[in-house]
């Protein structure tokens, strides 16, 4: 009802003023709002972007972060490091970061994220399971070592296909980078003093871990590259990734070939066993590169590849051994020199009952015993020589680059 009328003493009812009345309501569905029917499917697909993205970005980081774990290796928990951590404090493993790249794999420079502490980062890929457990053993044991010419190995991570080992940051560089600079951006060459001081320390980081150490550890891979100067320019050994460890008076069991080309002993290349005099030849070659500021392969004046070794004796047989020193050297002792470059070659002599041992070593370094006197019949047989004999067909095939590797991580890790 809109209106009513009526009247009073049976007279008659006036007349609705039809203009006074309220309108008729409208009758029919409402109309919708345009903004309502524009905002509620986006705001809805959104919605549902966002649970997606949420669910898929939930998974992404699952998997960018996931490690491999087993349970043995809860024995391990100390030194073991999350892989996020370390994706983290390199950033993702960015190419910016790199340290460095060789055989055995990459090294990035890292900032773990809860103590701010620097660190290297070794990715190494591995596709062989087989004795890896023995592996990572040896790798928690060798983060036991601790001396001050030794790169501390902090720890490790173990993903799907690739192991990561974390070491101690050494903020300027590996030694390879001085040995051969070249550029503007290149540090500059060291002094005699500088390399002496080098040698000495991994002469003594060697020892400690021959003899010094509650355990033998046979390095396995000691080169310039693998020599890493501290912040006083000190020389400390590193890259523990192919190390192997035995107990004191026995026999290490290694089968497999594993090194750099050009710092393997002859033996080892024959017999594949590695011992503590295989880490003294590679030492001798280090001593000889060193001071030399060649390559352990280098070329003739007839274009031929020979060795640093067999070069070296050549000129100590012609009576020119200081000829060999490298000519960036300006201001060096000769008596230093000399006695360097001689315990090179007795160090890197093919048969292993002329070479000393690291104990030895340190005794001529200090003095404390003099340098055996050396002749031309310690060297009778030149190192290509030697390889040809042993089956070689010729010097390039044992030594095809300097800086080849001669085995695979799976290998390692297969054959330890």
């Amino acid at each position: 009802m809109l209106g009513w009328s009526f009247a009073m003493n049976g007279g008659p009812a006036p007349d609705i003023d039809l203009s006074k009345l309220p309108k008729l309501p409208h009758l029919g569905l409402k109309p919708r709002s345009k903004v309502l029917e524009i905002t509620l499917p986006i705001a809805s697909a959104a919605f549902v972007l966002a649970v997606g993205g949420s669910i898929f970005l939930l998974v992404l980081r699952k998997v960018r972060y996931k490690e491999l774990r087993e349970d043995w290796e809860v024995d391990f928990g100390p030194h073991r490091f999350s892989f996020k951590d370390l994706f983290i404090a390199t950033r993702g493993f960015k190419q910016k970061k790199l340290l460095g790249a060789g055989g055995f794999g990459k090294v990035y420079k890292g900032v773990l994220p809860k103590s701010k502490m620097q660190v290297a980062v070794k990715r190494v890929s591995h596709e062989s399971r087989q004795g890896m457990k023995e592996f990572i053993a040896e790798i928690v044991s060798i983060g036991r070592l601790r001396h001050h010419n030794l790169v501390p190995l902090l720890g490790y991570c173990r993903r799907k296909g690739e192991l990561l080992l974390v070491y101690d940051y050494m903020s300027n560089g590996s030694l390879e980078q001085y040995l051969y600079c070249g550029g503007d951006n290149n540090p500059a060459s060291l002094n005699w003093e500088q390399r002496l001081r080098i040698i000495k320390g991994v002469a003594f980081g060697l020892f400690y871990l021959h003899e010094e150490w509650e355990k033998v550890v046979i390095h396995r891979d000691i080169k310039p590259s693998n020599v890493l100067l501290d912040g006083e320019m000190n020389g400390r050994l590193g890259d523990f990734g192919l190390s192997r460890l035995y107990d004191h008076g026995s026999d290490p069991q290694t089968t497999h070939v594993v090194g750099t080309m050009g710092y393997l002993a002859p033996e080892l290349v024959r017999t594949g066993k590695a011992s503590t005099l295989t880490d003294v030849f590679a030492f001798g070659v280090f001593l000889l590169e060193v001071t030399c500021g060649q390559r352990p392969i280098k070329q003739n004046p007839m274009g031929q590849q020979c060795t640093l070794v067999d070069w070296v004796v050549e000129r100590w047989h012609n009576g020119s051994l200081t000829e060999t020193v490298d000519t960036r050297l300006q201001n060096y002792c000769s008596d230093e020199v000399c006695l360097v470059l001689k315990l090179g070659l007795l160090c890197a002599h093919p048969f292993t009952s002329a070479r000393p041992s690291m104990r030895q070593v340190m005794h001529y370094f200090e003095g404390a015993a003099p340098l055996p006197e050396l002749t031309a019949t310690h060297f009778r047989f030149t190192m290509q020589a030697l390889t040809q004999n042993n089956g070689f067909e010729s010097p390039t095939l044992m030594y095809p680059h300097l800086t080849t590797s001669f085995a695979t991580f799976s290998g390692i890790s297969g054959g330890r």
